[in-house]
């Protein structure tokens, strides 16, 4: 329980950054309300919800870095690879379900023009028409959700090289670099999942889905390695605390378990979400057809005779 209640942190970058950041999201709320009273219109819709996602992200970058977390995790691996977790799997996909970028420019102060519904329902019509056409467009190798998945892959496994990662356990500029870019890098991985408003995903639903069985495999061999490895792999957590219940080596193979294990959530949450909606696109795709063929009219198999005299 010790390990629970105690250390901590007062990290005033931290502390400040995020108060910050809530502080402007909470203006831009009170900001978009304001204006759509001005104007007559009901409130942004799911604003609600999307404030709960956002501040839960918020919260869980704060969990990571002033809780017992950030303390502990200069002692133990496992609880490292939970602090690495929550700063590359769990808080960026609550921030980019907030959709938080109206908001914050709102709180900057910065008009946001709110589209009324005609203009919706039209851009929801064209987007409803180009999407079979794209759905079976295959992706382009150089496409830029091809290339952040494998900088997120790049940046998530790249971290794990022993020189980094004892690096991060002896001077705090190195940890601080590693938790931005599992944060900034993991929020672009995201934006290519599930989108976040104003932002749409380039690629369809399968395609999607094929992103996220990159990562999964990538974080799965890190675990493998990590969780089946017999060496100290991360020789600088020889000296750094008690290890009397739990040698380094035991430390270490449970941090890859957890990496093998628990970033597989948010992931296969993801994933059942996106083949869901790619089967409702093909069962529109196919009923529109049906239709399309029903209202054709029918070529009658007797041939015509035109130009009778």
């Amino acid at each position: 329980m010790n390990m629970v209640v105690s250390h901590w942190s007062a990290n005033v970058l931290v502390l400040a950054g995020c108060l910050l950041v809530a502080a402007v999201y909470g203006a831009g709320l009170r900001g978009l309300r304001a204006d759509a009273r001005r104007g007559g219109r009901p409130r942004p819709p799911g604003l609600g919800w999307q404030a709960v996602a956002f501040y839960s992200g918020v919260l869980a970058v704060l969990l990571a870095l002033v809780s017992p977390l950030g303390y502990w995790s200069g002692t133990f691996i496992w609880i490292r690879a939970l602090q690495d977790i929550l700063l590359g799997v769990v808080a960026p996909p609550l921030i980019v379900l907030g959709a938080p970028w109206p908001v914050l420019r709102r709180g900057l102060g910065r008009p946001v023009t709110q589209p009324d519904a005609a203009v919706l329902a039209e851009a929801e019509r064209a987007a409803a028409a180009a999407a079979p056409a794209r759905r079976f467009e295959p992706p382009r190798l150089r496409s830029w959700p091809v290339a952040v998945t494998g900088l997120f892959i790049l940046v998530w496994c790249g971290w794990y090289v022993p020189a980094l990662y004892d690096a991060g356990l002896h001077h705090p500029v190195v940890l601080a670099a590693q938790a931005v870019s599992y944060l900034g890098v993991g929020v672009l991985f995201w934006l290519q999942l599930i989108g976040s408003r104003p932002f749409t995903p380039r690629f369809a639903p399968l395609y999607r889905v094929m992103l996220i069985t990159a990562v999964v495999l990538a974080s799965t061999v890190l675990g493998m390695v990590l969780g089946f490895g017999a060496n100290v792999i991360y020789p600088a957590y020889r000296g750094v605390g008690s290890h009397h219940l739990l040698t380094v080596t035991g430390d270490q193979q449970l941090g890859g378990a957890e990496l093998w294990v628990l970033v597989l959530l948010p992931y296969v949450i993801a994933g059942v979400a996106l083949l869901n909606q790619w089967l409702k696109d093909e069962e529109s795709q196919d009923f529109s057809v049906s239709m399309d063929r029903m209202l054709r009219p029918s070529k009658s198999g007797w041939p015509t005779r035109t130009g009778l005299r």
